[in-house]
């Protein structure tokens, strides 16, 4: 544990809550399932029952991480164990209009809109779609299109071994479906906006998302995360993504959700031979959030860039855990992560890259950086390689810091105000993830929230622009 008065003694924060009340908890889930699975039997194909019933058997099993467990111990969920989450609804269908300021006004492309995990409504304006793209919600697609969805749908999130991916296999019923075929090109992002909207009581939806790029295809994907403000909810998500063989995807994930909220997100990549896979991964929102990004790179040649910036303050925790798995050879890993933290913010970034036997001429690169604005932050920075091949270029590394005070007094020499001059050299700290930023309306809008003052009350952890990054 990493602060900026080292002489501050670290502490493990967490204890087991009892088995009660966990016992509790997890009874509220299975009840909720018990009633879900009523209608949705009756809806779904075989496939997808025995899947569901098979995750929630699971997720028995598994409970909920605890405070001894390695991936867990520096992000403590008692808070959220404690809280009896309703599953959330659907308010109907005249909700869409009400909804529809949402979409981007400058976006061309398609839209995918995901109220509460439950309604997903699509619209495309714009150049017309390639032959044979599909996309549409995942309801509709599991009704329209099986074939193509049950060969992939919890194949790759490890739900046997993951209990909050687990959970959400267990409530998979609407969400997000994307399927490119062989050889298409979509010129323009396809947006997916998951919204929640609040309806008096805490509440849990569990959002899910499939992405299908068949060979030699390209797309770009905006995933955005929005709630309302002063609301307690949980958003428990996962994305599933493959892609085929000289395939390339580019996905942008902006989260900003609200204040009290919790949000727990599993993003699952598999990747074939030949294909490019690039995320960039902002996390500004929520009181909780735990970001996991897995890649296996199942093929020779692949590349696979994960980059990633989290902006926190006040009581905020922000967590990322992420995975790339080198199974065969001559494919390449390209890893940046950097944090900014304020208040009592505290961060986790948790990078494992593992290079099996067989996978001679990797060459894999990870760094975190971390700018910690306040004597009371936190972060906890672990990068990891695990190597048994000979014939590989890895490295790794992790940066703790604060602002340069002497190139706080040059600015501010220059006539640039104190906290004009430390708004720039934030943005400095960001520049180079923000640089790679190819979608210019979420490049410009995260220059302007790192261009904002950002000096709040301590505990406020509503700190962001009114106005949303996509």
């Amino acid at each position: 544990m990493l602060k900026r008065k080292p002489h501050l003694a670290a502490t493990r924060e967490g204890s087991e809550r009892p088995m009660t009340t966990a016992t509790q908890e997890k009874n509220t889930y299975f009840a909720d399932f018990d009633r879900l699975e009523k209608d949705l039997v009756k809806k779904g194909t075989p496939g997808i029952h025995r899947l569901r019933k098979t995750a929630i058997a699971r997720f028995a099993e598994l409970g909920f991480p605890k405070a001894r467990d390695e991936e867990w111990r520096f992000t403590n969920i008692a808070p959220l164990e404690a809280i009896p989450f309703e599953l959330a609804h659907y308010e109907g269908e005249g909700q869409r209009d009400k909804y529809a300021h949402v979409e981007p006004n400058e976006a061309t492309g398609s839209l995918i809109l995901c109220i509460n995990g439950y309604k997903t409504f699509v619209h495309h304006r714009g150049p017309a779609l390639p032959e044979g793209v599909i996309i549409t919600g995942l309801a509709e697609a599991l009704k329209t299109h099986p074939q193509l969805v049950e060969p992939h749908i919890g194949r790759y999130a490890d739900y046997k071994n993951q209990p909050f991916a687990a959970l959400n296999t267990a409530f998979l019923n609407d969400g997000a479906f994307i399927y490119v075929p062989k050889g298409k090109v979509i010129d323009h992002p396809v947006t997916i906006v998951n919204m929640v909207v609040a309806f008096g009581r805490p509440f849990v939806w569990h959002r899910r998302c499939l992405v299908i790029a068949e060979a030699n295809s390209q797309v770009r994907i905006v995933e955005k995360y929005v709630g309302a403000k002063d609301t307690v909810y949980f958003t428990n998500a996962v994305t599933e993504i493959a892609v085929g063989p000289g395939a390339r995807i580019d996905h942008y994930k902006v989260q900003e959700e609200g204040n009290q909220s919790f949000h727990i997100a599993t993003m699952q990549v598999q990747q074939n031979r030949d294909s490019r896979f690039a995320s960039q991964n902002i996390a500004l929102g929520g009181s909780l959030v735990r970001n996991d990004i897995n890649a296996i790179l199942g093929a020779e040649g692949c590349e696979c860039t994960l980059n990633g910036l989290y902006l926190a303050t006040g009581q905020q925790l922000i967590d990322n855990h992420t995975f790339i798995d080198h199974a065969m050879p001559n494919c390449a890993s390209h890893e940046l992560y950097k944090g900014i933290l304020d208040g009592k913010a505290r961060g986790v970034f948790n990078g494992k890259i593992l290079v099996r036997q067989d996978a001679q001429k990797t060459d894999a690169k990870q760094t975190n950086k971390t700018l910690l604005l306040s004597d009371d932050a936190t972060i906890n920075t672990k990068p990891q390689l695990e190597i048994y091949a000979d014939d590989v270029k890895c490295t790794h590394g992790a940066t703790v810091g604060q602002l340069d005070e002497e190139a706080i007094f040059y600015l501010r020499s220059r006539g640039i105000g104190d906290q004009e001059a430390r708004n720039l050299l934030t943005y400095a700290f960001a520049n180079d993830i923000v640089g790679r930023i190819q979608i210019d309306r979420i490049r410009d809008k995260l220059e302007q929230t790192l261009l904002a003052s950002r000096q709040l009350p301590q505990g406020n952890t509503e700190q962001r622009p009114k106005e949303v990054l996509v």
